[in-house]
């Protein structure tokens, strides 16, 4: 089910298959972030902050329930500290303070599933941004994964140092794309602080997504392919046009004739 790496074109067109994935549970106390009502029955997998960037006990288990009754993926959305600034600041931490600050994480929003089983984990923000780039740090993210479920799939950008560690450190993995996000030539995506680093017109996204889909590729801002495999499709709940966005991109699938499931 997880040996997703296909090196045949031919069989990745043939199969015409994605996942959409969307970051939801990030409202904590009286504070409401994203659209999570509507856009959790428009993806097939979801990634549930885990209290440490955003979200708290009561939002991850509401989250985890309204997840299961739509029948999608659930995953773990761990991440830095930090809900001053969402998670998107990276912090000086040990090798070994990353690794148990995942497997806490991780293990928090199991203990919420009913069945006790998760479908997957994907670092969030900065820690997502830096284990994409520094493979010691993305060891310590899969090893946190592995102590809690050494079956359990990281969900990492594609062609990364996440995809490397996976493989390294021996867990499944899923090779994921961002159709909001402009990407640099090296296949990581391009800096928030800059100005051309999120896209938000429906329609853009929609064709570009289809795009990587079908050619495999994604042109970076400098003009250059990028070679990439796109296994799951990430559509920002925290994304002022989200909604617009995944329905917009459901429909632009079906009409090409991609199925959207989860893995």
């Amino acid at each position: 089910m997880w040996n997703l790496n296909i090196e045949s074109e031919w069989e990745w067109i043939e199969m015409l298959k994605v996942d959409l994935n969307s970051d939801l549970g990030e409202s904590f106390g009286h504070y409401s972030i994203g659209n999570d009502a509507e856009i959790i029955n428009l993806v097939t997998s979801v990634n549930i902050a885990c209290g440490f960037h955003a979200g708290d006990p009561d939002v991850m288990a509401q989250t985890v329930k309204k997840a299961e009754t739509a029948g999608i993926g659930i995953g773990a959305h761990p991440g830095y500290s930090d809900l001053q600034g969402f998670g998107r600041r990276r912090m000086n931490m040990s090798l070994i303070e990353v690794q148990h600050m995942i497997t806490y994480q991780v293990g928090a929003l199991e203990a919420f599933t009913k069945t006790k089983k998760l479908h997957h984990v994907k670092p969030h923000g900065a820690l997502y941004n830096a284990a994409a780039q520094d493979h010691e740090l993305a060891l310590a993210v899969c090893r946190g994964i592995q102590a809690v479920d050494s079956e359990l799939p990281l969900y990492g950008l594609a062609n990364s140092e996440l995809i490397n560690a996976a493989k390294e450190v021996g867990i499944p993995y899923v090779q994921e794309v961002f159709g909001d996000r402009n990407y640099e030539a090296d296949g990581t995506l391009v800096s928030r602080a800059r100005p051309n680093a999120v896209i938000t017109d429906p329609t853009t996204i929609a064709q570009r997504v289809v795009k990587m889909i079908e050619d495999q590729t994604v042109t970076a801002v400098s003009g250059q392919k990028v070679a990439l495999k796109p296994d799951s499709v990430c559509v920002h709940g925290d994304n002022q046009a989200a909604l617009a966005i995944v329905k917009t991109l459901r429909t632009a699938l079906k009409e090409d004739g991609i199925k959207t499931e989860t893995w």
